[in-house]
């Protein structure tokens, strides 16, 4: 999949389940602020990027689209979760994407 910094911006606000008012807010800027960043007709400062980047729980490179790899923030988790939380993300690599129905 594809983004560019405006559609990734947009795509984890909702994934998040924030209004534009909503992050907007939690940035410390407007919703037309964020409204123009999603509609690519403005780019945000590199200090809101960072700040999205710490509300969304990414990189930086991944709320620019230059990597498409998620990560999970696992800080403050004991050994024994992370690890746990490793090995089920293992299983879900192995096992493959979800097979589609045929029709």
């Amino acid at each position: 999949m594809v983004f560019d910094v405006a559609s990734r911006i947009q795509y984890l606000r909702e994934k998040h389940g924030w209004t534009q008012k909503e992050l907007a807010e939690r940035l410390g800027t407007t919703r037309g602020s964020v409204n123009g960043w999603e509609m690519g007709l403005s780019v945000p400062s590199l200090a809101s990027l960072v700040e999205m980047s710490r509300q969304f729980n990414v990189t930086l490179d991944y709320l620019a689209g230059i990597e498409d790899r998620e990560y999970l923030c696992l800080t403050g988790l004991a050994e024994e979760c992370k690890n746990i939380l490793y090995q089920t993300a293992d299983c879900f690599r192995r096992c493959g994407p979800p097979k589609q129905d045929s029709e």
